[in-house]
Order: C-alpha cells, then sequence, then structure tokens
C-alpha cells in the first residue's frame, strides 16, 4: 500500500513542482529572444493574470471532477488556497514587473531565486488541501485528476 502511494504521491508532486517551476519562468518573464534581438514586446499581447488563470483552472476542475457534497468543502477550502496563491503572485509580479528594466543578469537571476522561492512557498501551502481532497477522491475522479495534470486537459494521455 505504502508502495502505491508513493507511485501516485511522486509524480503528483513532481508534476506540481515542475508546473510552479515554469509559472515562475513565465511570471518572472524571461523571455530571451526578445532580450538577444533588442526588440520590445508587442503591446498588444496580453498576459493572462494568475488569478485568471486560476480561475480556469478552478472552472476545469470543477467540470471533470463532479464533486459530492462530502468533497465540497475540501474543494472550498483547496479553492481558497488557490485564490490566495494567485492574488499574491499576481502583486509579486506586480511588484517586480518595473523594476526587471533595469536589472543586470545577476539580479535577474536573484529575481528568479526570489520568484521561485514564492512558488515553494504557495505549493507549501497547496499541497495539504490539496491532497485532502484527493483522498476524498473516488478512483474516477483520482483517474480525471491525473489526467488533468499530466495533460492540462482533461482526455486520453498522449504520453506512454
Amino acid at each position: 500500500m505504502k508502495q502505491k502511494a508513493y507511485q501516485v504521491a511522486f509524480p503528483v508532486t513532481l508534476i506540481v513542482v515542475m508546473v510552479a517551476f515554469l509559472s515562475a519562468m513565465f511570471f518572472a518573464n524571461a523571455n530571451l529572444s526578445f532580450a538577444a534581438s533588442g526588440k520590445k514586446k508587442s503591446s498588444a499581447v496580453a498576459r493572462t493574470s494568475a488569478v485568471d488563470h486560476t480561475e480556469a483552472q478552478i472552472k476545469q476542475l470543477q467540470g471533470a471532477l463532479n464533486f459530492t457534497e462530502a468533497q465540497q468543502e475540501l474543494w472550498n477550502n483547496l479553492t481558497k488556497v488557490m485564490r490566495d496563491n494567485a492574488k499574491d503572485m499576481d502583486a509579486f509580479s506586480k511588484e517586480r514587473a518595473e523594476g526587471t528594466k533595469t536589472m543586470n543578469a545577476v539580479e535577474h537571476l536573484k529575481f528568479h531565486s526570489q520568484t521561485t522561492e514564492a512558488h515553494l512557498d504557495q505549493l507549501e501551502k497547496l499541497i495539504p488541501p490539496f491532497e485532502a481532497l484527493y483522498t476524498s477522491m473516488s478512483d474516477q475522479q483520482k483517474n480525471i485528476t491525473d489526467i488533468i495534470f499530466q495533460t492540462g486537459k482533461h482526455g486520453k494521455s498522449k504520453r506512454k
């Protein structure tokens, strides 16, 4: 039983950490192709806020998982943490956005480190309510959740 739990927990944790790292890169605005070319980003391209992205994730999960009444409180606890984390990340990103324009390479690395630490703090807040909800799920809900985490959408995974 412990081995099965490890087989599920480790990949889920790994995926969450990878998503956090990739999100850190997204929020830190690390687009080296523009830096190398010296071009400015188009103002027509709008970045999705963490809050908007989180609301889309919440809607996707809620629609795919059909939570029971017994799971609703666990779901509400998770979505509260998700929303709080998103608000914090938007505030962090906005606060730091202007400063990145004048940063040198070392300052950029330190900024990325701060962003990664912020994501790690958020993951530490997110994992307990997510784990509680995941534990309460039926096998079908767990399967759907695993697929969503592996593929980013509800459907069959193309990975082998």
